[in-house]
């Protein structure tokens, strides 16, 4: 009993004295969030919210010897309760972690996107995409990509079985677009698909266009539902 009376005073004390202590640089280790990289970030944080201009400095699996940097300008991060970061967190209306790894291209090799201020729709995150280039074997920007993130609602989502990127956006309350992008090797994104709801105006139905992408030519179908029907089955 008393070694576990220690052992929780001892964490309580910690935990006042992380929650009392002004702005102040912290270092932050992530060995789960990458199959073939761990990482450190390097970023001002003043209690559980860390802000701010951060260097990310990414290692092979089990090395200690750098094998790439990177700089965010506004990085933000929220911690848990274990005042660790999250990793490959994508949530449409929550929270977007730091950083996200994953196939962005369909080529194979694992990519990188690091938070980097909030300038997209309606104030959502943006990100720097760098996809891994196999001949530089090295990690590159993408400014196509990162532009995706910047006119959209966040960090994009992937389709792997169907090699797709898939972007959200709105305008107000009552009009939602999902996009739908191939990569093209060597040329870039194909917009192949979106998917619209609007509210009609007399707000009593839904417009649901699917305009798709085939053969080189749009096709488009619309359909209404009654709008108590058609959200209560999402």
């Amino acid at each position: 009993m008393h070694k576990s009376f220690i052992n929780n005073w001892l964490l309580f004390v910690s935990i006042f004295l992380f929650l009392s202590q002004p702005l102040y640089a912290q270092i932050f280790q992530i060995n789960d969030g990458s199959k073939d990289f761990d990482v450190r970030i390097e970023l001002s944080c003043e209690k559980m919210n860390c802000d701010g201009d951060a260097k990310i400095t990414i290692f092979k699996k089990g090395s200690r010897q750098i094998f790439q940097t990177f700089h965010s300008d506004e990085l933000t991060m929220y911690l848990d309760e274990n005042f660790k970061p999250s990793v490959n967190v994508i949530q449409l209306y929550g929270e977007q972690s730091p950083l996200i790894f994953d196939d962005f291209n369909f080529d194979g090799t694992e990519d990188l996107a690091i938070r980097n201020g909030n300038y997209g729709s309606y104030g959502g995150p943006v990100y720097d995409v760098y996809v891994f280039h196999q001949n530089k074997k090295k990690f590159v920007l993408s400014d196509e990509l990162s532009t995706l993130t910047q006119e959209n609602l966040g960090m994009f989502d992937i389709d792997s079985k169907r090699k797709r990127i898939i972007t959200f956006n709105k305008s107000g309350c009552c009009y939602h677009i999902r996009s739908e992008y191939q990569v093209i090797p060597q040329k870039g994104l194909l917009l192949v698909r979106e998917f619209i709801e609007a509210v009609v105006t007399a707000g009593d139905k839904v417009e649901v266009t699917d305009r798709n992408l085939v053969n080189g030519k749009w096709k488009e179908k619309t359909k209404y539902y009654p709008i108590d029907q058609y959200y209560k089955k999402r």
